[in-house]
């Protein structure tokens, strides 16, 4: 009964997760709001909330947390280490591998915190909880479709990861569009877009070729990790 109700309880959580934290963002842009450290650390609170929520029910270990620290630090590492070729990083890949190997709450985690780890080299702004969103839900939703049996072989992979380089992209937009365009029209969109096509291509096709090279031979490490020390069961 207990395991009933903590199973409605997530459904809920991230249903207002999914609804909610959108709809914080495009809030705070379009009030001008400059709280953006206290706007992150919100979005960080509430993104924990699915991740420590989903094991509770078996008290999470150390070492689980550690695993994912050390796929988060990997991540913002690799966005750092490619800083001087614009949008060509191994982040998102790194995000997604974590989330097919650990499930969509750890990709979601992953996701958000690299984020924030790397802007300590980028610098904070209204930009961070829209990435932490962007990368976050990357992994989440490729957790997602690795459970339910949709990114098994390289097709899938591959069309998730030049896919989710887009719409990075296309999210990112929504910010640059409702935080510098006024007045919006539909031209200034339409130009925003076309704009920030190189740009989105490219983070897309660094996705695709990061995913290819590293997918097969990291999952089969983290799968033995995962099975070796029972993690993330």
């Amino acid at each position: 009964m207990q395991d009933k109700s903590l199973s409605k309880y997530l459904k809920v959580v991230k249903i207002m997760f999914i609804i909610l934290l959108p709809l914080l963002l495009v809030l705070s842009a379009l009030s001008g709001d400059k709280n953006y450290g206290l706007l992150s650390v919100i979005f960080m609170i509430v993104a924990m909330l699915p991740f420590f929520l989903r094991f509770e029910k078996r008290r999470p270990e150390a070492r689980e947390l550690v695993v994912i620290a050390v796929m988060a630090a990997l991540a913002a590492l690799g966005r750092v280490a490619f800083a001087l070729i614009p949008n060509f990083k191994p982040t998102s890949a790194i995000i997604i591998i974590t989330a097919m190997a650990f499930g969509p709450e750890a990709g979601f985690l992953t996701g958000a915190t690299a984020a924030v780890a790397s802007n300590l080299f980028f610098g904070q702004g209204p930009w961070t909880p829209w990435q932490m969103f962007c990368w976050g839900m990357i992994g989440f939703i490729a957790g997602i479709l690795r459970n339910a049996g949709l990114l098994k072989g390289k097709l899938s992979l591959s069309t998730y990861g030049l896919c989710s380089g887009f719409a990075f992209g296309w999210i990112m937009n929504l910010w640059f569009i409702i935080g510098f365009i006024n007045p919006i029209t539909w031209q200034s969109i339409l130009v925003a877009y076309i704009s920030s096509f190189w740009f989105d291509l490219t983070n897309a096709v660094s996705t695709l070729i990061f995913l290819l090279v590293l997918a097969k031979p990291w999952l089969k490490k983290l799968d033995r990790i995962k099975v070796k020390f029972g993690l993330m069961e």
